[in-house]
């Protein structure tokens, strides 16, 4: 029989752009998250490995949760490019229904959601090496790109996805399958 890896995802808690439907730039937890994320039950957590992503948010949420680990570039939120920082009111509607419609969209000069499918399977395609319990501290982009990759589902549902802040998905990795344990449960 082989070895499982169990892979847990953890999206950080709400920050000012979550609230206000923001592209995020890199920025920390708000009152909200931090009240959030000190209350959440995290007893139940444990791995062998804790990767983190990048950004201020992620290691916010990783830290206030006692979780210490690596941080890994795969893990970063998808990049917005010239939208960093906009409200998406503040963007023209055709501008943004292509981004929603088109998963190889690039108007905004950032990342395609292809793309960041392709970035978080190339990165979990690497944890296969790793039959361990493993947590992931990252962001809802990542938390869709993986759930879409176990499922073997298009990229175009991609947005219908609903991934809340501070909500843990898990999926179990065997022979090079993944299967989806448990989606997006609150801690």
């Amino acid at each position: 029989m082989s070895a499982v890896t169990r892979l847990t995802l953890i999206t950080h808690a709400i920050t000012d752009a979550v609230q206000t439907a923001r592209f995020a730039a890199d920025e920390p937890l708000n009152e909200l998250g931090l009240r959030a994320v000190q209350k959440a039950d995290h007893s139940a957590l444990r791995a062998d490995v804790v990767q983190i992503g990048p950004e201020a948010r992620t290691a916010q949420t990783a830290a206030q949760l006692g979780l210490t680990g690596d941080t890994e570039p795969a893990l970063r939120d998808l990049d917005c490019g010239d939208w960093t920082g906009s409200e998406m009111t503040d963007l023209a509607p055709e501008s943004l229904m292509g981004w929603l419609g088109d998963p190889e969209y690039r108007g905004h000069q950032g990342e395609s959601i292809i793309q960041v499918i392709e970035r978080t399977r190339t990165w979990m395609n690497g944890l296969a090496e790793h039959p361990e319990r493993i947590i992931a501290v990252t962001h809802p982009a990542i938390v869709r790109s993986a759930i879409l990759i176990a499922l073997a589902a298009p990229p175009i549902s991609f947005w219908r996805l609903d991934i809340p802040p501070l909500s843990a998905t898990t999926l179990h990795q065997r022979g090079g399958s993944w299967t989806l344990r448990e989606a997006a449960h609150s801690l």
